[in-house]
């Protein structure tokens, strides 16, 4: 039996796919969860709801997938969605609500919320969750945090984040090899123990300790690129907790570890290729509401 699980904790929405009529649910943190447990990882997912038809439909598609959400906070409101449409296999963002009532309403942490934080083996969160203000509450759960930037920071952003977090997501398809380098360093000095830079069909580099390693992506051809980043830093982080020792994310060893991440930029490439076949983030969809 699986002993080790994982939780989402953050965005959820949907892509409302305009030149089809569909919606898919999606959103950094859901995704997480749904691509862990197509992974065969035990995983709960702790997000916002609005009251509305796009909240019960994410809701009836966790019940499906069997992703656990009994600490969600449920709003009268909005959920959040974003109207998304496609070129050439490519995502395009045609924009959103942002977030809905998740940008309005606080996080609110109590000490049912972080015992039961406390029992997985990674958090994962984003930046369209919210949640930058509450990451020194999380911290204090002693487990590693793992949290995706997608292509949006700054240095006062990083300095702000990294410190309370343990791994970096920077997508960086948009950087020359020399600021890459240079902001993954950044993430890194700001307190980030492991920084991951994807730069899309070009691959991943990941920066642990004075360690630079490469993963080249795995070609295919790309029915729905959305999804494509999540579903690495996915599989990445769920190939990290299982290759874990006594469920220690991080290890003195270092030899250990390189192998450890190498393997997982590996499982990340692999199911990154995979999803890009998909339609939405992973599939579910459902006519516009």
């Amino acid at each position: 039996m699986e002993q080790y699980k994982v939780i989402g904790i953050g965005d959820n929405v949907v892509d409302k796919y305009v030149h089809q009529g569909i919606m898919y649910p999606g959103g950094n943190a859901l995704n997480f969860c749904a691509y862990a447990k197509m992974c065969d990882m035990n995983v709960s997912y702790l997000g916002k709801f609005g009251n509305d038809k796009v909240a019960e439909y994410n809701q009836s598609v966790m019940d499906k997938l069997g992703i656990e959400h009994s600490h969600c906070r449920i709003f009268e409101g909005e959920n959040g969605y974003a109207r998304v449409t496609l070129e050439n296999g490519d995502r395009v963002f045609l924009g959103s609500n942002k977030g809905g009532i998740a940008k309005e309403k606080p996080w609110n942490f109590v000490e049912n919320d972080l015992d039961y934080i406390k029992e997985f083996s990674v958090i994962h969160t984003s930046l369209n969750s919210y949640i930058e203000d509450d990451l020194t509450e999380l911290k204090k759960c002693n487990v590693p945090i793992s949290f995706d930037f997608s292509v949006r920071w700054n240095d006062e952003y990083l300095e702000k984040v990294c410190k309370n977090i343990d791994i970096s997501f920077l997508s960086c398809s948009h950087l020359n090899e020399e600021e890459r380098q240079q902001e993954m360093l950044k993430a890194q000095k700001c307190g980030s123990k492991i920084v991951v830079g994807t730069v899309g069909e070009n691959g991943s580099y990941v920066l642990y300790k004075k360690n630079w390693l490469y993963q080249p992506a795995v070609l295919t051809e790309a029915v729905d690129t959305m999804g494509a980043g999540d579903s690495y830093l996915t599989a990445f982080l769920v190939e990290m907790v299982r290759s874990s020792e006594n469920n220690k994310f991080f290890t003195d060893d270092d030899s250990n570890m390189i192998n450890r991440i190498k393997a997982s930029m590996e499982k990340g490439a692999i199911f990154a290729a995979k999803i890009c076949k998909v339609n939405g983030a992973f599939g579910h969809g459902t006519e516009i509401v």
